[in-house]
C-alpha cells in the first residue's frame, strides 16, 4: 500500500493506493496545523483500511514549492516512515500534482500556487501521454506570467482575484479551469508516484530536499 502525503500549502491531502486504485483519500484546510492534523489523519486512514504502518510499501510526498512549514512536516513524516521500514520514497513537485488532475488537452497548461506578497509560483505543461512539465517552477507575478502568453492557454490552481482580473485581460488566450479542478488531491500524487516506482525511479530519503523558490526565513 502506497501512502501519499501532500502538506505543501494550506490545503493538505492524504491518500492510500494499492497499485490498482485509490483506497482512501482525504483533503482538508490545514490552517498551519499540519503537524497535529497530519498525524491524526494518517492514523484515521490506516485504521479505516485496517492497515498498519508495517503494511506500507512506499511513500510519496510533495516536494514544493509551497509553505516552508508544510513542506518540512510532510517531508519529515515521509522520510521517517521510509527510513524506518526501508521502503521506497518518491518526491513529486507540487505543481505536477495539480497538472495531473487535469484532463487531456491540446493547449498549454499553466499550474499556479500563491507565494505571498503578490507573487506566484508557476509551471507550464504540454500534453504528451500525460501532462509533461516544460518550464518552471518559477517565482513570478501575474503580470510577468501573462506577458509571455502568446497562444490559448489553460490555467489551474490558486487563481486569486488579482489573477482573475489579469487573465480576463487576455480574452480568448486564457481559460481558467473550475475550482474543483484546481484542488490538489493526494490520489493524483499517488498515481504519479506509482508510475515512478514501476520505472525504478525512487529517491534517496537522506538526500531528498524540498523545492524552495526563495530562502526560508
Amino acid at each position: 500500500m502506497l501512502l501519499a502525503i501532500d502538506t505543501a500549502t494550506h490545503t493538505a491531502s492524504l491518500a492510500l493506493h494499492d497499485g490498482l486504485r485509490v483506497r482512501y483519500e482525504a483533503t482538508w484546510e490545514a490552517h498551519r496545523r499540519h503537524t497535529v492534523q497530519l498525524t491524526a489523519r494518517l492514523a484515521e486512514a490506516l485504521e479505516d483500511l485496517g492497515v498498519t504502518p508495517e503494511g506500507l510499501s512506499g511513500v510519496a510526498v510533495t516536494l514544493g514549492p509551497g509553505s516552508f512549514t508544510g513542506l518540512r512536516v510532510g517531508m519529515a513524516v515521509a522520510k521517517g516512515l521510509t527510513l524506518a521500514r526501508s521502503i521506497p520514497l518518491v518526491g513529486i513537485p507540487t505543481l505536477d500534482v495539480l497538472a495531473a488532475a487535469q484532463g487531456r488537452g491540446r493547449q498549454p497548461l499553466v499550474a499556479v500556487l500563491q507565494a505571498g506578497r503578490g507573487r506566484i509560483c508557476a509551471a507550464t505543461y504540454r500534453w504528451r501521454k500525460g501532462w509533461q512539465r516544460r518550464e518552471g517552477p518559477t517565482l513570478t507575478t501575474w503580470e510577468e506570467l501573462v506577458a509571455r502568453v502568446e497562444k490559448p492557454t489553460l490555467f489551474c490552481g490558486e487563481v486569486d482575484e488579482r489573477g482573475a482580473e489579469v487573465l480576463e485581460q487576455l480574452g480568448d488566450l486564457a481559460a481558467t479551469l473550475p475550482p474543483a479542478h484546481c484542488l490538489r488531491r493526494a490520489g493524483f500524487l499517488a498515481e504519479l508516484a506509482w508510475g515512478r516506482i514501476r520505472r525504478g525511479q525512487t529517491d534517496n530519503p537522506v538526500t531528498l530536499t524540498p523545492i524552495y523558490l526563495h530562502q526560508p526565513s
